[in-house]
């Protein structure tokens, strides 16, 4: 029965007076908001400070939306925005849709880099803490697929199918029940994000390990989401492009987690994952703690300087005390020295 289909809707932008609201947009736009919230509650519990996460992010979502478009115009331009009668000038229109997860994760992390390096933060750290909120990011920006009533699958007659009605820029009418790819790779990220927070948990996942786990974990869903799609795409060999790339980035993930295991099992150390965290310690204490916020590295290269200091000023202390207390003698046999002249007189 197709009440039982998951209906598409009619457009995907609303209109405030003039300001359009497009749907695609503000789905990555709570994404975002979703992965910082939840990666800034997970490197608190690792130790860090609360505004690390953010202050990355400043860095990592302009880098990795722009890593995004551009493996995505990079891979398909040729077709969609530079071949005969196409507008170059469509490749820059982003809210149409059009982001490649690979370079989004990619130039992202250069993006990170350069944040953390600014923080004085170990990006693997703040790769593991960041993980489950990036795969919740996914989750919720696979919606502005379904707005855009794009990148669905081959046709079904599952319950569950999606109802496309559109007509494309070629003037061709597209309608019909289709797979819902955008579901599977959203509900699939749900999962990826619940087995990294619970892996972490329980191995005490660290040194970009987390992170690793979900690049892993998600090319296994990609794979096969990527297989159901039936929209143009380059193949080699029988297997799209995307499956290709899902298979190596799977092995690399892999790799890592083997060799970062071996070599440096568990989590940093917290007290040396986040420079700030201290700072706001200290800040939080008050005035006494702000001498510590101005840096613990400068206080240990100067604790044997202020232990010498320390002990010679005890020393001083020392013998103003013996000193006052020799006057003090004095003055004691000197008074019962007067008291016997006065009972014993000449």
């Amino acid at each position: 029965m197709d009440i039982a289909y998951i209906p598409s809707p009619s457009r995907g932008v609303l209109y405030l007076g003039p300001v359009p609201l497009r749907a695609y947009a503000f789905c990555i736009i709570l994404g975002v908001v979703a992965a910082v919230w939840l990666g800034s509650k997970r490197w608190v519990a690792r130790g860090g400070a609360k505004h690390t996460v953010g202050d990355i992010a400043v860095w990592a979502v302009p880098f990795g939306l722009v890593g995004g478009r551009l493996y995505h115009v990079i891979t398909d331009g040729g077709r969609l925005y530079f071949a005969e009668g196409k507008n170059p000038w469509d490749a820059f229109k982003i809210w149409e849709g059009g982001l490649g997860i690979w370079g989004a994760i990619a130039l992202g992390a250069v993006g990170a880099w350069i944040g953390a390096r600014r923080r004085g933060v170990p990006l693997p750290a703040y790769a593991d803490a960041i993980a489950p909120g990036i795969a919740l990011a996914q989750a919720m920006g696979r919606w502005g697929n379904y707005f855009n009533q794009e990148l669905y699958g081959r046709e079904t007659t599952l319950p569950w199918g999606l109802e496309i009605d559109k007509t494309l820029p070629s003037g061709e009418v597209v309608k019909g029940v289709y797979h819902p790819t955008f579901l599977y790779e959203s509900l699939w990220c749900v999962g990826v994000a619940l087995l990294v927070i619970w892996a972490d948990r329980r191995f005490k996942l660290g040194h970009g390990r987390a992170f690793a786990l979900y690049v892993a974990a998600y090319t296994v869903g990609r794979f096969w989401t990527e297989w159901l799609r039936i929209d143009e795409a380059h193949v080699y060999f029988g297997l799209r492009l995307n499956d290709w790339v899902s298979i190596a980035v799977f092995l690399g993930a892999v790799a890592y987690m083997v060799i970062v295991g071996k070599k440096r099992p568990g989590r940093e150390d917290p007290a040396s994952i986040d420079p700030a965290a201290h700072a706001e310690e200290a800040a939080a204490e008050g005035p006494s703690g702000k001498a510590d916020a101005a840096g613990k590295a400068d206080a240990v290269g100067k604790a044997a300087p202020s232990e010498k200091v320390a002990g010679a000023g005890e020393t001083a202390e020392l013998s103003r005390q013996a000193d006052e207390k020799t006057d003090a003698d004095a003055v004691s046999d000197t008074a019962e020295s007067v008291g016997k002249d006065a009972r014993n007189p000449i």
